[in-house]
């Protein structure tokens, strides 16, 4: 968005009254914390679709494979 366009809106702002203001200002947080909540729930389904996935789970089972040998040579820490 360009500087003349947020200029143009915030002047547009300014022009409304305290409690239009205050509308506006619970609307668009409103909105935020909705596309928060949808953005965050498509993270988790698309994690879950993953963790599902028999290919994904074919990887992490070859990829621990590879690692159980560093894993017991891992040194203890004193």
């Amino acid at each position: 968005m360009s500087m003349a366009t947020l200029s143009d809106i915030e002047n547009s702002i300014t022009q409304l009254s305290l409690s239009e203001q205050l509308r506006l200002m619970e609307y668009l947080a409103r909105r935020i914390r909705q596309q928060t909540t949808q953005r965050q729930s498509r993270i988790e389904d698309d994690l879950a679709a993953m963790a599902n996935d028999p290919y994904i789970q074919n990887e992490i089972q070859q990829i621990n494979e590879e690692f159980a040998v560093t894993e017991m040579d891992r040194l203890e820490i004193i």
